[in-house]
């Protein structure tokens, strides 16, 4: 079970943030609430004990992150700003924690929601940026969706947690899943839409949710339609019913179909020589 990415439900809180800055990424003082640097990235306000200086790519990444929600997935932008807030070392994270939020089980990120759009809290670690854009995902699906099912919501913060040049073609987890397809070990739609809870998820369940989202977003344009529809009929409060029914319909023998999507899948020969001549491409 991975025990980096949860997204738990606590208390609401309440966002002091002046609308003028929704779009900017500029710096603000905020010493006498104890922050060293505070910042506005797009619906994100980030509170850090450290100065952001040097993680200027990082907040445009995240600025950049509801749009490719929106052309993704066709979710909404939030309505309020979410809090973000980022801790230099795990000890001065544990200590926010056991006094805010002395209730909630340690993880080295979180995402909180109860009311209101919720927050992110993560400290700097080995992924610091990888844990962040995750939760921020979480973030932004729950600031909008009323409910997300567990399967979809980690596979799609799996896919959004690596920068944009690496979601395509990149992700650490083709490395073997080519093999673990041929073995048959990916789990079907149905297997994983059964389990509603994070105690029964299992570190291949991520890989696997992961693994149904880039076919959705990359595979038949009939598989993608059916995601957005879905989300749409979430958004709307209509019931949803089962998105592994709903895209047996749509898609006929769809495991076999992702199944061969990730076998076939390759760089496009342009992306290949350019990375291979140093002249550009994903890394």
């Amino acid at each position: 079970m991975m025990m980096t990415h949860r997204h738990l439900s606590f208390v609401p809180f309440v966002l002091i943030v002046a609308a003028s800055a929704w779009w900017a990424i500029r710096p603000a003082a905020c010493h006498a609430r104890g922050w060293t640097d505070v910042r506005a990235a797009g619906p994100f306000i980030v509170r850090a004990d450290f100065p952001l200086v040097g993680f200027e790519e990082l907040l445009k990444e995240l600025s950049g992150l509801q749009l490719d929600l929106e052309r993704s997935l066709g979710v909404e932008a939030p309505k309020e700003f979410i809090e973000l807030y980022l801790f230099s070392d795990e000890r001065t994270y544990r200590a926010f924690l056991n006094h805010h939020f002395p209730d909630i089980a340690y993880r080295r990120a979180l995402f909180l929601k109860h009311d209101g759009p919720g927050r992110v809290l993560v400290h700097k670690n080995p992924e610091f940026e990888i844990d962040i854009r995750h939760e921020c995902t979480h973030a932004l699906l729950h600031s909008t969706l009323p409910m997300v099912p567990l399967w979809l919501d980690e596979g799609l913060a799996e896919y959004f947690e690596q920068p944009p040049e690496r979601r395509v073609h990149d992700n650490p987890y083709f490395k073997n899943l080519k093999w673990t397809l041929r073995f048959g070990a990916v789990a079907d739609l149905e297997k994983l839409e059964k389990k509603g809870h994070f105690s029964e998820l299992r570190r291949e369940d991520y890989r696997d949710s992961w693994a149904w989202v880039h076919f959705l977003l990359h595979g038949p344009p009939e598989a993608r339609h059916e995601l957005i529809q879905f989300l749409r009929d979430i958004q709307s409060s209509a019931p949803p019913g089962a998105f592994g029914q709903r895209l047996a319909r749509r898609l006929p023998n769809a495991r076999t179909r992702m199944t061969q999507h990730h076998l076939h899948w390759k760089r496009p020969p342009q992306e290949e020589l350019a990375g291979r001549t140093g002249q550009g491409g994903a890394r």
